[in-house]
């Protein structure tokens, strides 16, 4: 998807987000927030700062899994820690995998300005599917 030759899911198009880099175990995301993606309080909605620790999370496990495998998330519990609007300038959302199994994967995301200042922070726990199993 980096090198563009599969197409990015369409929630990438949908909330303005990309990818920077892709390791096992480990993917960032950027996105520069906007005016679209405000709530009726004038600041960025959660369910943008969600969807991203989420993405990050869930790419991050599938970065380890073995073709033919999938997952699905089983829980995500995100914490806000601050206001986000146009002006908090580019983000990037980093998950990385903190454990592995056979069945299940746990991995965390934060989602920071430039400078490393911490806005959200999440966990998530998915189920895996392997192939034949």
């Amino acid at each position: 998807m980096i090198a563009g030759r599969i197409s990015p899911p369409p929630i990438t198009a949908t909330l303005g987000f990309g990818w920077v880099s892709v390791e096992p175990g480990q993917v960032v995301f950027e996105i520069t927030p906007a005016e679209y993606h405000y709530n009726p309080i004038g600041s960025v909605h959660g369910g943008v700062y969600a969807t991203l620790c989420d993405s990050a999370c869930g790419c991050a496990v599938h970065s380890m899994l073995p073709a033919g495998a999938y997952y699905t998330s089983l829980d995500l519990s995100v914490r806000f820690i601050r206001q986000i609007t146009a002006r908090t300038g580019r983000l990037l959302c980093e998950g990385t995998v903190e454990h592995l199994g056979s069945r299940t994967a746990l991995a965390t995301a934060r989602l920071t300005d430039a400078d490393g200042k911490l806005y959200a922070q999440a966990t998530s726990s998915c189920m895996i599917f392997r192939p034949g199993g």
